[in-house]
């Protein structure tokens, strides 16, 4: 079977709405490596978009989850609730920064997260309206899409948006936005278009995913944090990208002060199987009625043993220092990188979050014709890197934090090989 064989059926079964990134296709994994079905070997610095930071198969999740197949795959937790489900709350609640008590809901995606989140804020607060901002991403479901700052490829030809959401900018130091335009903005908001007193909820990411990986600045996360306890408004920090060690801390709040209100999260929480979930004010989290929350799948007991496994990984191999070390590596290297590589405009990131924008060097603007070569440069030898941005000009470094440090000196190699292929094309 070859990889062009499969795409060609693809095409002929499955909406081009789905976008693909590669026509490889993947046989095997384990840890930071993937075989396709040609037998081709493959070095994963995307992770499934920071979904397997424990690694492709890690045998402790592996295990937790085999273990429960044997017992029940589901049973609708509304319908015949589970201990491993209670368990996982608690320890969530424990976990996600803010100290008052806490409540959690799960449900099956980044997406309905963020939607969930929104539900419960204007339900608390009575109010409708949500601020969030420009290079946002938070789903692909209509309030997901709405609240996401970045028309195409997710809000394009798909109609009107859900009313009362607004944006306003997010501080990007290599393109002069700073936290006092980003504030400015909310001021201007609330000055010409929006009472405060509408508002139910502030959404943000403390590091930008498909925006380009800026990471919130701490003066913005503070302000935010006292305009919402000034307005009543719920604070939610949407950590689905950002969660689970990837930036060297179980959570990127950790690193700022202070504590959101409602705290969404995803992908790296179940090593790769659909978990999602909000964790929040235990006020907050109470104020929807019996039913108004959760799932059919929400909260599936394969997803559960799976996290609860991942949060014991994440803690018995110390990840959140493995994600500090790998990323002061690579942006090490990067830096070395800069000196040769006159297109390298930014290089940013916290712990194993790390980005690297690239720009005309006469210019100075974004060039997504650069990125795009590198990623294919890299992806002939053997490295999976993915691209974001709104200009499509950074590449993002994902790897799974378990990465065997052999595996990381190699695909080190493998991109200052195809920098530099990309700079001769």
């Amino acid at each position: 079977m070859l990889n062009a064989e499969v795409a060609k059926r693809r095409d002929d079964a499955i909406s081009r709405g789905v976008g693909m990134m590669t026509q490889i296709y993947a046989d095997r994994a384990l840890n930071s490596e993937i075989w396709d079905i040609e037998g081709n070997r493959y070095i994963d610095f995307g992770a499934g978009i920071a979904v397997v930071n424990t690694g492709h198969c890690h045998p402790r999740v592996m295990a937790a989850v085999t273990e429960q197949m044997g017992r029940f795959t589901h049973t609708c937790h509304q319908v015949l609730p589970y201990e491993s489900y209670i368990r996982l709350a608690e320890r969530l609640n424990d976990k996600v920064p803010g100290d008052f008590p806490k409540k959690t809901i799960f449900v099956t995606t980044g997406a309905e997260a963020c939607e969930n989140a929104v539900k419960i804020a204007r339900i608390a607060t009575g109010r409708n309206a949500v601020i969030a901002f420009g290079g946002a991403f938070h789903g692909r479901t209509f309030m997901g899409m709405s609240l996401t700052g970045k028309v195409e490829p997710y809000k394009k030809g798909f109609g009107a948006m859900m009313p009362d959401v607004f944006h306003v900018p997010f501080p990007q130091e290599v393109h002069n936005i700073t936290t006092a335009d980003a504030l400015a903005g909310l001021n201007k908001l609330f000055k010409a278009d929006l009472d405060p007193a509408r508002v139910a909820a502030i959404v943000f990411e403390p590091v930008q995913g498909e925006g380009g990986f800026y990471p919130a600045p701490v003066d913005l996360v503070r302000a935010i944090r006292k305009l919402c306890d000034d307005h009543g408004i719920v604070m939610i920090a949407d950590e689905v990208q950002t969660g689970f060690a990837r930036t060297g801390h179980l959570f990127a709040m950790e690193a700022y002060g202070v504590a959101a209100d409602l705290t969404t999260m995803a992908k790296g929480l179940a090593g790769g199987l659909p978990l999602a979930a909000v964790t929040g004010r235990a006020d907050l989290m109470d104020a929807a009625h019996p039913g108004g929350l959760g799932g059919t799948y929400g909260g599936n007991p394969l997803g559960i043993a799976a996290a609860n496994a991942v949060l014991d990984v994440i803690e018995d191999e110390d990840l959140c220092a493995r994600a500090n070390e790998l990323g002061g590596r690579l942006k090490q290297r990067l830096e070395g990188l800069r000196s040769v590589t006159p297109e390298i405009s930014d290089i940013r990131g916290p712990g194993f979050m790390v980005a690297v924008e690239f720009a005309n060097p006469s210019t100075h603007e974004p060039d997504a014709g650069f990125t795009g070569r590198v990623r294919m440069e890299a992806l002939k030898r053997g490295l999976i890197l993915l691209t974001c941005g709104v200009y499509g000009n950074v590449i993002r470094f994902l790897a799974p934090i378990t990465i065997p440090d052999a595996h990381f000196a190699e695909a080190m190699e493998i991109l200052e090989e195809s920098v530099a292929a990309a700079r001769a094309a």
